[in-house]
């Protein structure tokens, strides 16, 4: 039986992962679902924000199905050294599975146009994943330092590192609808000019079949909310990526319906792109929506079981139709909302 991890983490976490967990035992009964320690809550527990025991489960999984990790502003895990924060646990887990390659959807559904904050004419229609280089760049820059009144950040690229991910994003948009437009600012940066060579040599070698475009970052920022169906597969390095996919996450309306899936050469991490929202933790109205979707990847690129991720995704939609979460106009709460998706999921497979 496939072994699925999951880390629910800090704030909303456990809320959203708790949904999406009631709903891959709906549709996976043969799952085996092993819940571990991460971020804040691990801390608390064991004084790292990636215990060994938490290491050992995910390494013998078939997949991860991560929450948030992070507390508010004042919280005393951000006093901490930098190495023992939250939030590095969650990069150490991303470099030890090897997930170099994040895809977010961002879709607006029919009928949900009205959602977006663009006007419906301009949501209607937009389907884009972007796909961001995730074990690279300032992120993960090992000479990063704060000095007094200075500090430094390096970004640095392999042309290795650069190609893998590009062969991800081509891959994906051989599913789609075969274009794949490459971000960068190689008019300013050598990291971006050694990124758009390799990228084109990915592309110019094994994907000729394919749409290739390179646009600087700065311009991608103004059109994907001024003409965001312009794109379809968005491909990019880790900061730039980390920028565009929380600005393409307004469209469909809410960072609640956004999921994730960071991919490598082994098991999948599949996550929602939302933060940990301390201040809605525990009152039941966090929108579980983006949590329950990245169970859905999880199915259909962890476990390669699309027809069951297709019937998750498709009752996602039906329960945004009938009633939102707060965050999108609605009034749904978390367990209502979660149960409305159960329902759905059972009427879509003929139970």
């Amino acid at each position: 039986m496939p072994k699925i991890v999951t880390l629910p983490g800090d704030g909303i976490g456990p809320e959203v992962i708790a949904a999406a967990v009631a709903v891959l035992r709906e549709v996976a009964p043969d799952l085996t679902l092993e819940e571990h320690l991460i971020g804040g809550a691990a801390i608390e527990e064991t004084g790292e924000p990636l215990p060994a025991e938490t290491k050992k489960a995910v390494r013998e999984a078939d997949a991860v199905l991560l929450g948030t990790v992070g507390g508010p502003p004042d919280s005393p895990w951000n006093r901490l050294p930098r190495p023992q924060r939250p939030e590095s646990g969650l990069l150490a887990l991303r470099r030890m599975m090897g997930c170099y390659a994040n895809l977010r959807p961002v879709r607006v559904l029919p009928g949900l146009e009205h959602l977006s904050p663009l006007k419906p004419e301009r949501a209607r229609g937009v389907d884009i994943l972007i796909v961001r280089e995730l074990l690279g760049g300032l992120y993960f820059d090992g000479d990063r330092r704060l000095d007094g009144d200075a500090a430094h950040n390096t970004m640095r690229y392999t042309r290795a590192e650069i190609e893998r991910v590009a062969r991800v994003a081509f891959w994906a948009a051989e599913q789609r609808r075969g274009r794949v437009t490459s971000v960068d600012k190689a008019n300013v940066l050598e990291v971006s000019e050694l990124w758009r060579g390799a990228v084109q040599d990915v592309h110019d070698r094994q994907y000729r079949a394919l749409t290739l475009n390179h646009e600087y970052v700065d311009s991608v920022a103004m059109l994907l909310v001024s003409d965001p169906s312009r794109y379809d597969v968005v491909l990019t390095e880790n900061l730039f990526g980390d920028i565009l996919s929380d600005l393409a996450a307004v469209i469909p309306g809410s960072l609640g319906l956004m999921p994730s899936a960071s991919l490598g050469d082994g098991p999948g991490l599949f996550e929602p792109v939302h933060g940990s929202a301390p201040d809605l933790a525990g009152r039941g109205v966090a929108n579980p929506a983006a949590a329950i979707l990245s169970a859905a990847m999880l199915l259909r690129h962890g476990l390669k079981r699309p027809a069951l991720a297709n019937h998750v995704e498709g009752a996602v939609a039906r329960a945004l139709r009938a009633e939102p979460t707060a965050d999108l106009g609605g009034r749904a709460s978390t367990e209502a909302f979660t149960e409305a998706v159960l329902e759905n999921v059972q009427v879509m497979s003929g139970a």
